[in-house]
């Protein structure tokens, strides 16, 4: 049974930000409409301006409570907007999990177009690479931070780079194709996208570029050889089909993964988990899959 809390959540965002965002066709105005206030970390969390390798970001501890992995944390927003700090209720929780958590803040299109974003994602893991080992790192990502996370780990495997223990996707986007029949299914329901927001968001990231390419769209990618996943959507979201057709792809390849399907919620609940129960709810159980795999 979902919340009130989601429900209204859902209503507000589809009557107020969905409209707004239907208008902007432009990416700069498109990121200004999803561009909120920097809140504060949740309390007993700590936020402090960091680098690894050389890529700026923002580093999430939490002090006194014992380090169960590091996680590299890979935000959402169309690849065109938002960064580490608009995610502060997101990586704050994982911190207060455990999880010294950065969140690099990776080149935004157009002005820095794909491949720009999984290049400073392959910098980051390198950097943390220098100082933790890989089965002491995890990865998460939301919305085109659940794609990039994706195509951080497929770089990896072609390059033959230590993989993470686990990643966790919240509302992948993998697919800017925009193949999956959600995206027109629920392009009324969705609280915040409907069927024309990810060709938008494709044109901004890829220009004339082949919106298959894998890394660019995982969901296309061979998965063989990929750590294990845990992915977290929303019944009533547009890229509903992106995880279940991820979730589908990955078990054909032989690659262990999870999927829960969550009703009522809007995109990325998670960053409503002050608010939404199903946020935190959602983050626990993130916890809990990370702390399962690194220690297995």
């Amino acid at each position: 049974m979902a919340s009130w809390q989601a429900k209204t959540t859902s209503f507000v965002l589809r009557r107020w930000f969905k409209p707004r965002l239907q208008r902007a066709t432009d990416a700069i105005a498109a990121r200004k409409v999803m561009t909120g206030p920097v809140r504060p970390p949740q309390h007993g969390a700590q936020a402090a301006a960091g680098s690894v390798g050389g890529v700026a970001g923002e580093w999430m501890t939490a002090a006194n409570v014992p380090t169960v992995a590091t996680l590299l944390y890979l935000h959402g927003g169309g690849y065109f907007a938002l960064t580490p700090q608009s995610y502060r209720p997101v990586t704050s929780a994982f911190a207060l999990a455990g999880f010294k958590t950065f969140a690099p803040e990776y080149r935004l299109a157009p002005e820095h177009p794909f491949p720009a974003g999984i290049e400073d994602a392959i910098a980051a893991y390198r950097g943390l690479l220098q100082d933790h080992a890989p089965h002491q790192i995890v990865v998460a990502g939301d919305s085109a931070g659940g794609g990039l996370s994706m195509a951080l780990l497929l770089s990896l495997r072609e390059r033959g780079l230590p993989l993470p223990a686990a990643a966790v996707l919240f509302s992948p986007f993998v697919d800017l194709a925009a193949t999956g029949e959600s995206t027109r299914t629920n392009s009324d329901r969705c609280a915040m996208f409907d069927s024309e927001s990810f060709g938008r968001a494709a044109q901004f990231y890829l220009g004339d570029g082949d919106r298959r390419a894998p890394l660019a769209s995982p969901l296309y990618a061979d998965l063989q050889g990929l750590p294990p996943l845990l992915i977290h959507v929303g019944a009533d979201e547009t890229l509903l089909d992106d995880s279940r057709r991820l979730a589908e792809r990955a078990q054909r390849a032989g690659v262990k993964v999870e999927l829960k399907v969550w009703p009522a919620v809007p995109h990325v609940w998670q960053l409503f988990q002050r608010w939404i129960p199903e946020g935190r709810m959602s983050l626990r159980e993130a916890g809990v899959f990370f702390a399962r795999e690194v220690g297995s």
